[in-house]
This record gives structure tokens, C-alpha cells and sequence, in this order.
């Protein structure tokens, strides 16, 4: 058995998606234990102790063609990286390097023109424009973004 985190919107859904592993390699999971949107899970072609400590970090993926159809205003996060930043006058502020969660919501890492890199909350008022066949995000950052060293900006 190994330790599952799953980043699909209902956590359990994972199981229903044939993952595959880096090298390839088509992978079904059951799972066993849930505990929030990690689970203890049986991976198929684990088994043994030394196959599962030997899939330790490695990550497994869901084909794209097989994820779900997105309503409108919604996003797979990955979509995002790589997307420029421009502000509401259509000024390149930068490229989005980043989508973080820490529990708290979602944050997009913009690294700046400058090379530093700076989060803004992934919401409305802070990214009020998402065009990603266009190529860019419009972001709204506040006014003293930039100018409080160390509080939401660090060197890159």
C-alpha cells in the first residue's frame, strides 16, 4: 500500500482515472483509507514493500483527454503557468511561474519584469481576467503590492 494525494476536484474521483506513472506506464489505484484528499491506496503492479518505497515522490498523472469538460470561469491550474501577467492597461508585468495551495486558497507566483517574484490570491478582485487561449491574465494587484520587502515578494 502506499500514500495517495489526489488533486482532482472530489478527491475519491481518482480512482476512477487510469493513472500514469513518469515513465509511461498505465496504473489503476483502489483505495483504501481517506483521510482529507490523501488515502492509503493499492497501486496495480505494487507488490511488494520495496515496489512501494521505490514509488515514493513519484507522481502520477490523468491523461488530459480523459479530465472532465470545465464550466465557464473555471480552470485546470496548470493551464495557468506560463500565461503572461499584464495589468488593466494591458502593461507586461511579468509570466505566471506558479499555482499554489496551502490550505488557505489559491495563489498564482507571477515572477516580474525585474526577475523577482511576487503571489497574489487567485480570485477576482486580484485576477479579474483568465484568457488562456489568448495567452495572458489581467491582475489587479494592491497599490503597496511591491513596496513591503519581504511580506509578498522574494528574490528569485
Amino acid at each position: 500500500l502506499v500514500r495517495l494525494r489526489s488533486f482532482t476536484e472530489n478527491p475519491e474521483a481518482i480512482a476512477t482515472y487510469p493513472l500514469v506513472d513518469g515513465n509511461g506506464v498505465s496504473r489503476r489505484v483502489s483505495l483504501r483509507t481517506a483521510m482529507a484528499e490523501e488515502f492509503i491506496a493499492e497501486v496495480e503492479g505494487v507488490g511488494s514493500r520495496e515496489q512501494a518505497e521505490a514509488m515514493r515522490g513519484q507522481q502520477l498523472f490523468i491523461n488530459r483527454g480523459q479530465l472532465p469538460e470545465l464550466k465557464q470561469r473555471e480552470y485546470y491550474l496548470a493551464d495557468l503557468i506560463g500565461l503572461r501577467a499584464d495589468d488593466a492597461a494591458g502593461k507586461a508585468c511579468g509570466s505566471v511561474i506558479a499555482v499554489h495551495d496551502f490550505g488557505a486558497g489559491t495563489l498564482i507566483e507571477i515572477k516580474l519584469q525585474d526577475g523577482r517574484t511576487a503571489m497574489l490570491p487567485f480570485r477576482d478582485a486580484f485576477v479579474p481576467t483568465v484568457a488562456i487561449n489568448e495567452g495572458y491574465v489581467v491582475i489587479a494587484p494592491p497599490e503597496d503590492w511591491l513596496t513591503q520587502p519581504g511580506k509578498q515578494e522574494r528574490s528569485a
